[in-house]
């Protein structure tokens, strides 16, 4: 029996696990998604699908968006995957540095390189969101070349805004504070003092859920949000703003 045609579909990458797959789970709500990822094919909703490899690979990306449109529009293309790899620039090499800076970065140059082409061959508006991080702006110690990536990706979101907003496309960024996932879990389950030290860094006094990012980066892909584009949005509970009063334990 073929697939149902729903009139949208959506390209999510690193779409299995965290947040990306609460924003695959979220988007499945109102259309189809494929999934980019190197991690093994898992137990999906009847509406993803997952396409396995590298999405910094052109022709993985390139096959993530004709399977899309083969189950419906594509309107959205998310570029969620990254690479986490602490490096400083005593312990490691300038080349060590710089492949971490590049895994990175090069998941959403093609993501963006492959989204906007095909938006402009099929004449449709289209919308982009790069997941980035409060570490562009602040970085925590040992994270550099994370953090370098995520300010470069960051400055790539304001340009295809600026590039291809006159042809419809718009391109934002959700720069997330600290988000429960499996990852944070492992981390709290070796060292669980550091829940406490999280929480106080955000204002509302807590990390923040994956479905808290996902609702974001679905309304940036609609149309509730057709007049926003190369905005950098914090989904932080407040972490970017919060600045320590040294005073206020006097």
């Amino acid at each position: 029996m073929g697939e149902t045609r729903s009139r949208t579909s959506y390209v999510v990458t690193g779409g299995l696990g965290g947040v990306g797959r609460a924003i695959v789970d979220r988007l499945a709500i109102a259309g189809h998604v494929v999934v980019i990822d190197r991690a093994a094919a898992a137990v999906l909703p009847e509406r993803v699908r997952l396409v396995s490899g590298d999405a910094a690979d052109p022709e993985v990306a390139a096959e993530a968006a004709r399977r899309a449109e083969e189950l419906g529009e594509l309107v959205g293309w998310v570029n969620n995957a990254a690479v986490f790899g602490d490096a400083n620039l005593l312990d490691a090499t300038a080349g060590a540095v710089l492949d971490l800076i590049t895994a990175n970065v090069a998941m959403a140059v093609t993501g963006c390189h492959v989204a906007v082409r095909h938006f402009h061959a099929h004449s449709r508006r289209g919308a982009i969101v790069n997941v980035s991080s409060h570490q562009a702006q602040r970085p925590v110690p040992g994270a550099l070349p994370y953090a370098t990536a995520k300010a470069a990706i960051e400055g790539l979101t304001r340009a295809v805004a600026v590039d291809h907003g006159p042809i419809g496309i718009r391109a934002n960024a959700v720069a997330l504070g600290s988000i429960a996932t499996g990852r944070s879990d492992a981390l709290l389950a070796a060292r669980p003092e550091v829940a406490a030290e999280l929480a106080a860094l955000h204002p509302l006094g807590r990390v923040g859920t994956p479905g808290e990012a996902a609702d974001v980066v679905a309304f940036l892909l609609s149309e509730a949000s057709g007049f926003v584009t190369g905005a950098v949005i914090p989904v932080d509970g407040g972490r970017a703003a919060y600045g320590p009063d040294p005073e206020a334990s006097r």
